[in-house]
């Protein structure tokens, strides 16, 4: 077991099964010592629940922020599934995170900072990460935030 192991089962995360691409594309490609993350969803809660909603609307930032939470779940499953080992991970490089909103909301770096939030407990510095955080007037079957990632990996 490796120390990022020991570091999600004490912050009690259990990794979900790779998500499946929904639509034509892969979801991972490693070009060099980069990884891409096709963008990801919100993992499922533990009663079994998946977030949908529109930040601004019928979602507040505090459940935004769950969900981007959820959503590094899920990158962590992507990366460990693409590359075997999140003890491989070198640096997270960038994130791009897209929310769900209504026009005047205004708090999209705070939802994302639920993904960014995980990822440096997890990783340490090694999880510090560019960041870009924008909002759409929609997202693939209503989730309220899908996270692409730039994942540089080490052998």
């Amino acid at each position: 077991m490796s120390d990022i192991d020991d570091r999600l089962a004490s912050l009690g995360i259990e990794l979900p099964p790779t998500p499946s691409p929904v639509a034509n594309y892969v979801p991972a490609v490693r070009t060099g010592n980069l990884l891409y993350l096709a963008g990801l969803g919100p993992a499922a809660r533990a009663d079994g629940t998946t977030p949908i909603g529109k930040l601004g609307d019928d979602m507040t930032a505090e459940e935004g922020y769950e969900a981007a939470r959820l959503v590094g779940i899920n990158i962590l499953a992507r990366i460990k599934g693409a590359i075997g080992d999140l003890g491989k991970v070198k640096q997270v490089v960038k994130l791009l995170s897209m929310v769900n909103c209504t026009p005047d909301f205004k708090g999209q770096p705070a939802v994302a900072n639920g993904c960014s939030d995980l990822l440096v407990e997890v990783f340490g510095d090694k999880g510090r990460h560019a960041r870009s955080a924008v909002g759409m007037a929609g997202l693939p079957n209503g989730i309220p935030v899908e996270i692409e990632a730039i994942i540089e990996i080490e052998d």
